[in-house]
């Protein structure tokens, strides 16, 4: 029987890896899996050797300060790895742990295939990553074909498999209409995965929607959150006594909501891909504590925080960072687009152009399944 390890670092490279593992297994029934994941590659049957938020940490401080944590991790996922002794380990995203432990392994059992799916930003820094990472990375699964280049000038084997986030999904749409609020208009807030994300992003985004309430009376808000999230953030959102608020988990009902969305708050990250793709307008919101946004100045070789404004090299979607993401800007930004719709077609005529630009031809689970079955067969 064949045998993968999947290692991912957080709850968006939990929900990649699934996308790539649910087709794997109907095509392949007989393949045996272990994981370091979470709910969605739970709920495929595949079991975790440790709990996905024990690893999860968010910006430079955080990762220093749980430093000995992490190392403990990755050296015991190491160990499990060689333990199960897989034909290839999967890693999939969050390269400061994930590549960490491929390299480890490597080193111990340099017949176990190497695959990583998303490539790290080498093109936002340390560009000089890439000679390190062609030692112990058998394949690389890229997500936008400009990232090609850099793998290709150090000849690692790599496949542009495009963003699974901007594919069209075939699956029957869920029916929410009689769940909807009647004459509302739905504001689509994403606060982050992480739990030192959400635990800056959600108070400045409470707030923006009391500031909402304060002058508007014909919205309604949906917060997208992970499962683990959820009852947490319900919690919160029953504190502050919202009744126009709700929560979603359901990754199916998080698309039919986003669809009927006149607009979208974001933080930072890949879902403001699926945003767009979904063709909503949206603004893109961010803060880090001061010695973390003062390195990532210090060290990025990019402008911007949003990959779509990073392709086109200029603002296409404002970004609220730092200072800036506090809830009277969020509010005045929001209210401005609604107030202006010449602005929000701009938006998505210029965001469509730059989907279409990075989008593969084909879906990325499909080719990224296809080159994981060619490492099995070989």
């Amino acid at each position: 029987m064949k045998k993968i390890f999947i290692v991912t670092g957080e709850p968006s490279g939990d929900k990649l890896a699934s996308t790539v593992i649910s087709k794997l297994k109907y095509l392949n029934p007989e393949i045996e899996y272990l994981s370091v994941g979470g709910a969605n590659l739970k709920n495929l049957g595949i079991n975790s050797i440790f709990d996905l938020k024990e690893i999860t940490y968010l910006g430079f401080t955080s990762v220093i300060l749980n430093l000995f944590k992490i190392r403990k991790k990755i050296n015991f996922t190491v160990e499990e790895v060689i333990k199960f002794n897989p034909d290839i380990l999967f890693s999939v995203d969050s390269p400061d742990f994930t590549l960490r432990v491929a390299e480890k392994v490597k080193k111990i059992n340099n017949n176990i295939k190497t695959i990583h799916y998303v490539a790290p930003q080498v093109w936002i820094w340390r560009k000089n990553r890439v000679k390190k990472i062609k030692k112990f990375i058998d394949h690389i699964l890229l997500l936008f074909n400009f990232e090609k280049k850099y793998f290709d000038e150090e000849n690692i084997k790599n496949t542009f498999v495009g963003h699974p986030l901007l594919e069209t999904k075939d699956s029957a749409k869920t029916i929410i209409d009689n769940l909807l609020p009647k004459d509302k208009k739905i504001i689509s807030l994403f606060p982050g995965s992480r739990k030192s994300e959400t635990s800056i992003l959600l108070p400045i985004l409470i707030k923006f929607i009391q500031l909402v309430n304060d002058h508007h009376k014909d919205f309604f808000f949906y917060f997208h959150v992970t499962k683990e999230n959820k009852s947490s953030i319900l919690n919160i959102i029953s504190e502050n006594n919202l009744p126009n608020v709700d929560v979603i988990s359901d990754e199916n009902i998080k698309l039919n909501i986003l669809s009927k969305s006149v607009f979208a708050v974001s933080k930072s990250g890949t879902v403001s891909l699926q945003i767009s793709n979904a063709n909503i307008p949206s603004i893109i919101i961010y803060k880090l504590n001061p010695i973390n946004f003062f390195l990532f100045k210090l060290l990025a070789n990019v402008k911007f925080a949003n990959i779509i404004n990073i392709i086109n090299n200029r603002e296409v979607i404002p970004e609220l960072l730092q200072k800036e993401c506090n809830p009277e800007e969020i509010y005045k930004t929001v209210i401005f687009f609604l107030n202006h719709p010449e602005l929000i077609k701009k938006q998505l005529i210029e965001c469509n152009k730059t989907l279409e630009g990075i989008k593969s031809n084909t879906s990325s689970s499909d080719q990224s399944t296809a080159v994981i079955s060619s490492y099995l067969i070989a």
